[in-house]
């Protein structure tokens, strides 16, 4: 079974920067999202930004501006560069991929915990 294998997450103070990596562990041919979701202690997991095949990229208003979803066709990687952070963005960071035949694969989560 192949997995998405996260890494990158940390303590951080608020202000500083962080980029996750998510890459599988095997092959997944056909993918046509690459995302990442995070999951804040008591909500609901929500999407922070995603790329699609073709090269769009779409963000959570609450991240615009501040984090930026790149990829590594090569690799099939995808990372996230997060700049500016703030206390509200400690949460479990998910990576998600989809193919064009709609199978679903999500890492493990990485932890991002930024203090004041």
């Amino acid at each position: 079974q192949v997995q998405l294998v996260e890494s990158g997450g940390d303590l951080v103070q608020a202000g500083g920067s962080l980029r996750l990596s998510c890459s599988p562990s095997g092959d997944i041919f056909n993918v046509n999202i690459k995302a990442w979701y995070r999951q804040a202690l008591g909500k609901e997991r929500e999407l922070v930004a995603r790329v699609w095949r073709g090269g769009t990229t779409d963000y959570a208003d609450s991240v615009k501006g501040r984090f930026t979803i790149s990829r590594d066709n090569a690799k099939n990687a995808v990372y996230l560069q997060m700049n500016s952070l703030k206390a509200e963005d400690t949460a479990v960071y998910y990576c998600y991929f989809e193919t064009t035949l709609l199978a679903k694969y999500w890492g493990q989560g990485t932890q991002v915990t930024v203090f004041p």
